[in-house]
């Protein structure tokens, strides 16, 4: 993996990286895959563009806005 995760690198610089698609995903293939190279980074690709760029988000943010849309704060 690569040492560092950055906003905007490419997703092929996470090498061995095990991408998780949500089992809602529909068959058309708009979803987004995360994987979690650290254990406080998740990293964010668009699944129709698996070399493209990646965004990357702390563990705990990611988390707190998933709840946040959950409880329908955001």
């Amino acid at each position: 993996m690569a040492d560092t995760v950055h906003n905007g690198m490419p997703a092929d610089r996470l090498e061995g990286a095990a991408w998780r698609k949500s089992s809602r995903s529909g068959a058309v293939g708009n979803c987004v895959e995360l994987t979690w190279p650290g254990h406080d980074v998740v990293a964010v690709r668009n699944s129709r563009d698996p070399h493209g760029p990646v965004l990357a988000f702390a563990s705990p943010d990611l988390a707190a806005f998933l709840a946040g849309v959950r409880n329908r704060e955001v």
